[in-house]
Formats: C-alpha cells, structure tokens, sequence
C-alpha cells in the first residue's frame, strides 16, 4: 500500500486472499500478529497469519505485503512455510483484540472494541495499529443502538490487561461465513479460554456443526465447559453417529447423564450406535438417511434430498423400504441414486427405479472392509441392514475417512515440506 493510503480495518482484511507477484493464490488472511509497545505507543503490525491450501497456519511477515487493496494482499512471492506458532510478546488482533472492554483515558468510560484499523507508515514498510472503532455501552449489547466512535489508539486503555469473560460476537460475525470446518481450524487456534467464549456464543446448530469437525481434544473441552443441558442440547444437534463417537471418550457417569437430560428420541439413536463397535459399519453410520416407501414418486425423492440440512453425501441417495420409516426400518428393498431421480419423470414411483444388485452392508463389517465397498463400487455412501432386513442407518465416505486417517490428520498438511529457518516473528 502506497504511503498515505487510507487505513484498513482489520475485519474486511479476514478471509481474503494471499497471492504471489504471478497472480497465483497461496492461502487465505486468518489473523494478524501486532506487538504491543511501552507506554501509549500503538502496538506495530509484525505480519499475517496465512492459511494454506493445505490448511497449514503460516507466518507471513509484512515485510513480504507489497500490497493490501481490491480485497486481496500481494506478497513478495518469498513465503516459509514454517507452522505459525504464537510468542508470548505477540497479540491476535482479531482472535483478542476484537470484543474486549477497554476504557476511554479521557472520562474511563467502558467501552467494546468492534474493530481496529492499521495503516502503512509514511516511506517505511512498518505498519502500526493506529485507530480503534469501539460502541459504547454495557457488556453484551451487541446489535443493540450504542454509540460508536473512532478514537486514536492511545485514547484507550486497556488491551495489556488479562480479561475475564471477553465477548465472542464480533469475532464471530468476522468469521460468519466461514464453513463448520474452516471456523473448526478457527477455534483449535486459539487459547482455551477464547475458544470457550467463542463456544459459548455459537449457537447450539453452528456449535454442533463446528464440534464435528474438532480433534477429539478439543471436543472434550468445549463440550466440559457447557452447562449439562446445554451439553445435551448440543448433542443433541449434532449427527447421531458424531455425537456418539464423543461420548465414547467420557467417563461413563458423564454419558449417563448427559443420555438422560437429552430428548429420548436423540438418546436412544446414540445408545444404539454406542451398542456397536467402533470400526464397524454400525459404529461408522448415521440413523438419519433419507428413507421413503416404494410407492413415492420421484418428486418426492427429490424434495427430501433439497433439505438444507443434508450433508451432500447423504443427499446423493434415498433408501427404498417397507414401513415403519425411521431406522430400523421395515424390510429394505434396495437405493435410488440421485442422477437416476434426475433422468425419471417425476411422477415415477421410487419402488420402480431401484438398484438391488449391491449387497447392502452388514452392522458388523470392519472399516477395512466398507472402505473395500466405498473403493470397489465408488460409493459415497451405502446402507447398512441387519440379519433381518431392516434398515439401520447409512455410512458415508466421509465418516471412513475420519477413521482411516491419523488421530492428528487436522494438524498434518499432505506434499509439503516444512522449512526449518523461523518464520521472523510469529
């Protein structure tokens, strides 16, 4: 950015794009690293927290930013690819900065900080915080009226200060956007203490979804730190094969009493899984998969599969089954494949369509042998039905993945080597 240029805040900088001089993408803006100074200094802008394509958090200094405009920042082109790892001198601008109670020197009103703008200094390539846009008002009004104001940063105090119950909402409004998977990544990077804020003010939705994409570790924390209904409602919303996996890893008084305060319904589908062992196709499957009877029609079929809430996965078939609907169903009859239900008019009915060639998969198959069906057939999901008939669930490919790959696959980036000089100053 040119000297003079008008400043940028910081919020309109999260997500955007990192691109080399050649035009090409190399990952995504996820935070900013600034130092804090002595006295009412403002703090300087030490470089980017990049994402990868591979997911890898890197340290991009801002002396490789030839350029932050149109939505995108331009780099030298020089990129270590080094994992970014916080020092302890070191601030996340949007990870602690973004929602915390400071006070204005002036009067000691308490204020919330929305955002922070930086801006390039005159014929250097430091960067400096130098403006901080914060509401007036108690704690906890966000989205109500309050005014807001932008003030000079040395016209606020208090950002060196350890903060108790800091907010989380305009953090999250920052990362909104964001898929479950990619705010997942969000959340493993930050401190316990933010990361619990964060989860206490996702709702119960957002916060399943989010949970289903964290290592376990990080699972047991968020879910430890609820409220016990709270915990429950949670589980509650989260796929039944997900939320059982979770509690498989708590003490068993834990799982007891969370079963019992969830909705029966949601309990007993997680009992039944948690009946199975876990590498087994039982173990693996979801009880929700979309299941009609033969005599519904092809217009039927594919308004189930418009539900907003299907994964794509599950969404790529419906099973064909004798009453009762719900798993465990009545005798299965055999699967529809979405393309087929594009190709049909839609007053065809679903019994008349079926693909019954493919043995359906038994509860105790191992992982091995349902990735051998997922490879063997290129599925990417398949049913799994009992010595009886009946339709237990389905398991989709991306529940055999989750099983096959290293406990620690979020942390591992594939076909990159890491370089061993430090990253300069994240």
């Amino acid at each position: 950015m040119a000297a003079g240029a008008p400043r940028v805040f910081v919020s309109h900088l999260s997500g955007i794009s990192v691109f080399d001089p050649n035009g090409d993408q190399v990952g995504r803006v996820r935070d900013l690293v600034a130092m804090l100074r002595v006295g009412r200094r403002p703090p300087r802008l030490l470089g980017l927290v990049v994402e990868l394509a591979t997911r890898r958090r890197i340290f991009l200094p801002m002396t490789r930013v030839t350029g932050i405009e149109s939505g995108q920042v331009i780099t030298t082109g020089v990129l270590n690819v080094r994992r970014f790892e916080q020092r302890p001198t070191e601030r996340l601008v949007l990870g602690e900065m973004l929602d915390r109670r400071v006070h204005l020197v002036g009067t000691g009103e308490e204020v919330t900080v929305l955002d922070v703008s930086v801006q390039q200094l005159p014929a250097r390539r430091d960067w400096e915080i130098d403006k901080v846009f914060v509401r007036k008002g108690k704690a906890g009004t966000f989205r109500r009226k309050g005014e807001t104001l932008t003030v000079d940063w040395a016209a606020v105090d208090g950002f060196s200060l350890e903060e108790h119950g800091q907010g989380a909402e305009n953090l999250l409004a920052t990362f909104e956007q964001l898929r479950p998977a990619d705010l997942a990544n969000v959340l493993h990077h930050l401190s316990p203490k933010r990361r619990a804020e964060v989860a206490a003010a996702l709702d119960d939705d957002r916060l399943a979804d989010v949970l289903e994409e964290l290592p376990e570790d990080d699972q047991i924390e968020i879910l430890g730190k609820l409220k016990e209904e709270r915990a429950a409602d949670v589980l509650e919303a989260m796929d039944p094969d997900d939320a059982a996996d979770l509690l498989a890893e708590l003490p068993e008084e834990d799982v007891e009493r969370l079963l019992t305060l969830m909705q029966p319904g949601d309990a007993a589908d997680v009992r039944r899984l948690m009946a199975y062992e876990e590498r087994t196709a039982g173990g693996l499957m979801t009880t929700e998969p979309i299941v009609l009877r033969p005599d519904a029609t092809v217009a039927d079929a594919l308004a189930r599969v418009r539900m907003e809430d299907l994964s794509p996965a599950l969404a790529a078939q419906v099973y064909v089954c004798r009453p009762p609907d719900e798993t465990p169903t009545g005798k299965y009859l055999g699967t529809v494949h979405f393309q087929r239900l594009l190709r049909d008019p839609p007053y065809t009915l679903v019994g008349s369509i079926l693909d019954d060639d493919l043995q359906p998969l038994a509860p105790d198959a191992t992982l091995p042998a349902v990735a051998g069906f997922f490879a063997a057939y290129d599925m990417v999901a398949a049913p799994v039905v009992d010595e009886h008939g009946a339709l237990l669930g389905a398991v989709t490919v991306d529940d055999v993945l989750d099983h096959m790959l290293p406990d620690d696959w979020r942390e591992t980036e594939f076909h990159l080597e890491e370089e061993a000089a430090d990253h300069g100053g994240g």
